[in-house]
């Protein structure tokens, strides 16, 4: 029944090799981010509840990075495979160019008009004016960041993701220390307590920037050409747009889709408390989901790779075990969060966050749920961003990952939460029911065998 598990000589090697420094780059920033959630908790429920807001907006600029570099990976990856390195060049100079332009367009309006923009995902005026002040200076770290990660994605095609942890371990050790200096006034520095958490990511920020200008002068593996970073052609232009497109707008409606679930929480009665549990699952989240993250983005670079230098026969059996290796991660975890939140969690973690009961019973309930459907989310994370899309069928991925969130749970969840007004445990339930429907549609697109495409051939081929 699993002989597709027996792979080639090596397989599990490289997986292994390839996926350790993304897990470990993003467990790193995942958990450094549950630090900095921390660290802005101890500042009570509502500062919390302001930084949740301020990011519903910059979650999405956040995604839209990630589809973007998710898009370059999928071409880039095909042209390793035909070791093309000026198209290499060509994708990476079209994926800085829309990143610096969509994060510098969402930072100037957070500049400009924070409050008034901010409004938007919520109803409560002290909330909204914190955020603002945090806002107006985090939304300027992702132009820094945006042009980072594109750089990153770009070794990431190329088998070398060691570069992104590297960076992004320099990147974080500073923001959490600059964070526990400028949050609470510490080594003589004023406590500047959300503002202080917005300029610690700020300065992280540019010292990513710093970093990789300085990799890109010395690095002899990968030589980036100026001329065709920031003139990258036509051609390029348009096939990223054709295929690199779709999954940007995967990733910005699938971050548009999910910043509804917080904007329909913070107009719920009680939205402080539902908000600040949120924040406290979602960084939990975070943090289990990066051995999936980790697994799809190697199933990526793998299949990619396979495509673009015509070995094609073993990629169903290849995408098959990767799925399952998937699951077998979400069940661990899924054990693990359970065992977190009834043994760890009201007794050390709660407590340090300061949350009131109300919330502490929320970020329970939600928690609890997390671990029941981890299994599938982390099936359906690899099976859609990693093997389908990474195969080329980027219409098809995009589909079955934005369809069953838009029109099945942003419905359900906006019907429970501003219609029938029920408790938050019954507008929750959307995330389960989301993964449900991906799963069965995900499979049936998996067992078809379409979703193999050569996306470097000459468009109309």
């Amino acid at each position: 029944m699993f002989s597709y598990m027996r792979r080639g000589p090596g397989f599990y090697r490289q997986v292994l090799v390839l996926a350790a420094p993304i897990v470990l780059q993003n467990l790193i920033t995942s958990t450094l981010a549950m630090a900095d959630t921390f660290m802005v908790g101890m500042l009570g429920e509502l500062p919390m509840a302001a930084v949740t807001l301020a990011n519903i907006p910059l979650f999405v600029v956040q995604l839209f990075i990630f589809g973007v570099q998710s898009g370059s990976t999928v071409l880039a990856s095909q042209y390793w495979g035909k070791q093309d390195l000026d198209a290499i060049n060509r994708v990476m100079g079209v994926a800085m160019w829309l990143v610096f332009l969509v994060s510098a367009a969402f930072a100037a309006v957070l500049l400009v008009r924070p409050v008034e923009f901010l409004s938007l995902f919520g109803n409560q005026r002290e909330v909204i004016e914190l955020a603002a002040r945090y806002g107006r200076i985090a939304g300027l770290s992702y132009v820094f960041d945006a042009l980072v990660m594109m750089y990153v994605a770009a070794y990431r095609s190329m088998e070398r993701p060691q570069l992104g942890m590297y960076i992004l371990v320099a990147s974080m050790v500073v923001n959490t220390f600059l964070n526990w200096v400028l949050i609470f006034g510490k080594l003589g520095a004023p406590a500047l307590g959300v503002e202080g958490a917005a300029l610690a990511t700020l300065t992280a920020r540019v010292l990513e920037l710093v970093i990789m200008v300085v990799h890109m002068a010395c690095s002899r593996f990968f030589r980036v050409r100026l001329g065709l970073l920031l003139r990258p052609g036509a051609d390029m232009v348009r096939r990223f747009l054709r295929y690199g497109g779709m999954v940007v707008c995967n990733e910005t409606m699938w971050g548009l889709g999910t910043s509804m679930f917080p904007t329909i929480m913070g107009h719920m009665a009680g939205s402080t408390e539902i908000l600040a549990a949120y924040t406290i699952a979602g960084n939990v989240e975070k943090i289990c989901m990066v051995v999936a993250f980790g697994i799809g983005a190697t199933a990526s670079i793998i299949i990619g790779r396979e495509i673009g230098a015509g070995r094609q026969d073993q990629l169903y059996g290849t995408g098959l075990a990767l799925d399952t290796l998937a699951v077998l991660g979400g069940t661990v975890l899924g054990v693990l969060l359970l065992l977190f939140v009834t043994f760890v969690a009201p007794e050390w973690v709660f407590p340090l966050f300061k949350l009131s009961p109300g919330a502490e019973s929320v970020a329970t309930m939600m928690i609890t749920t997390m671990a029941l459907y981890m299994p599938l989310k982390d099936f359906n994370s690899v099976n859609i961003v990693g093997v389908l899309r990474g195969g080329g069928d980027v219409k098809a991925s995009t589909m079955i990952d934005i369809g069953p969130l838009w029109l099945c749970a942003i419905p359900y969840a906006a019907f429970c939460g501003l219609v029938l007004r029920t408790p938050v445990f019954w507008v929750y339930m959307a995330f389960p029911l989301e993964q449900v429907v991906k799963c069965f549609i995900g499979v049936w697109r998996l067992r078809s065998g379409r979703w193999v495409r050569d996306l470097t051939r000459p468009v109309g081929e």
